[in-house]
């Protein structure tokens, strides 16, 4: 009975340290799994509207330039990037972000950088170094763009609804991933090459349609809704993309001419089954920063 009496004693305690080891397995699992980062893969595209919206001539604002204004966006948006990037384990990264224009610019200089921004990054290149250095090579790079787009002052036009008809599937969305398209525009859409009517639906919406169109007044909404007043429909389902425009800059002369342009823009991503996205104006980029990041690194 004596010999018994020890053994049980270990028995006991063998069982109660097993239990309880496997308690401790299970709350150390669970820990690692409510602190475990976030694994979802990033495909951030940025659309630059290189038109004369830039122009220190034709658009000068004297608190910040507008170039300026997108430098700073572009700034905010690269952060969120690297952000998100930073948030996962080395293995987990599979992220892309990328920058485009519509029409391409003419000098080919401004498109050898846009190429060189192209980044894609996984478990295999992943380093402190690349993570590190993608702010300050964005924000570099973005710089001469604009420097050399201004210098240049032949300023292409705004083809954003051709974008989203000929290439932004095949280029802003991959499966398996967030599908992020932010776009840098004062509002204003038009290219020569892609002026198309179908009823009062246009390819294009510049401050002169709206005018012709009577959507200066205050009956603006009743006349948009009632006769149908809007941009064609580009795409059928773009619901695997999210889109957050930034820079409207409506004309000072028509009272009505911001709503207007945000109609026609919610209407066309609608259509398109774009469930998710927001429409800034050219905010100062301070004021941007959290609205930025918060799009880019919060899905709603």
């Amino acid at each position: 009975m004596k010999n018994i009496l020890p053994i049980m004693a270990m028995s006991l305690l063998l069982v109660f340290s097993v239990s309880c080891k496997q308690e401790s397995d299970k709350e150390a699992e669970k820990e690692s799994e409510t602190k475990s980062p976030v694994s979802e893969n990033y495909n951030i595209s940025i659309l630059l509207d290189l038109s004369d919206r830039i122009s220190l001539e034709k658009n000068p604002n004297p608190t910040m330039q507008y170039y300026q204004r997108d430098l700073g966006y572009i700034k905010s948006v690269s952060e969120a990037f690297t952000e998100h990037l930073k948030s996962k384990r080395i293995r987990q990264i599979d992220d892309k972000m990328q920058l485009f224009f519509n029409p391409e610019p003419l000098d080919p200089a401004i498109n050898t950088i846009a190429q060189d921004l192209r980044i894609s990054i996984d478990k295999n290149n992943a380093s402190k170094k690349l993570l590190n250095s993608i702010n300050s090579d964005y924000a570099s790079k973005t710089s001469k763009i604009y420097e050399s787009a201004i210098k240049d002052n032949k300023y292409v036009g705004s083809d954003i609804w051709s974008f989203f008809d000929n290439k932004v599937k095949d280029q802003c969305i991959e499966n398996k991933y967030r599908n992020i398209l932010v776009i840098l525009t004062d509002g204003y859409m038009f290219d020569e090459s892609t002026v198309m009517k179908e009823g009062n639906r246009t390819t294009y919406i510049t401050p002169e349609l709206i005018r012709k169109n009577g959507l200066n007044t205050k009956d603006w909404d009743k006349k948009l809704q009632d006769q149908d007043y809007g941009f064609i429909k580009a795409n059928d389902d773009l619901s695997n993309l999210e889109v957050l425009v930034i820079g409207i800059n409506p004309n000072k002369n028509n009272p009505y001419e911001e709503k207007v342009i945000r109609s026609y823009w919610t209407k066309w991503f609608t259509e398109m089954k774009i469930r998710h996205f927001e429409i800034k104006n050219a905010d100062l980029p301070s004021n941007m920063e959290n609205i930025i990041k918060d799009f880019v690194l919060n899905k709603e």
